[in-house]
């Protein structure tokens, strides 16, 4: 009984580490790295740009997550533009990989991605990968 209780244990931990996703979680208005992670190396990622295990926590009564990665340009009345980067992470999949919004004030840039620290690519970097595997799908 003691083993099968070990196994379970064990089986059940892997089950729900196996259903998170690790996200890069930011906001480049209070941390200038998560404009772009990819120019960073992986110590200094590390030990400054949080990351988030997606299915813990207050995102556990979720059950489908994903990354994701917001660029917005905020535009102020006679002022420049400024542009802000948000990654974190998401449980509501939007039916196309990225999609663009248009407000009054902002210009929006959303994507999701679905493997661990995948919201530091770029947009270009997904769009690639994706037509890539399309093509290698219908054998091009």
């Amino acid at each position: 009984m003691k083993e099968f209780l070990k196994v379970s244990l064990v089986f059940a931990f892997c089950v729900r580490y196996a259903a998170s996703i690790r996200c890069f979680e930011c906001n480049s208005q209070n941390n200038s790295m998560c404009l772009d992670p990819t120019i960073y190396d992986k110590e200094t990622l590390n030990n400054f740009l949080p990351i988030a295990e997606c299915g813990h926590g207050v995102y556990s009564s979720h059950s489908d997550f994903f990354c994701r990665k917001i660029v917005q340009t905020i535009l102020h009345k006679g002022y420049e533009p400024e542009v802000r980067v948000t990654r974190s992470c998401g449980w509501v999949r939007h039916h196309r990989p990225c999609y663009k919004a248009d407000n009054e004030d902002h210009l929006e840039t959303v994507c999701q991605c679905f493997e661990d620290e995948c919201n530091a690519a770029s947009r270009v970097h997904g769009a690639v990968l994706l037509v890539a595997t399309v093509v290698g799908v219908m054998g091009l």
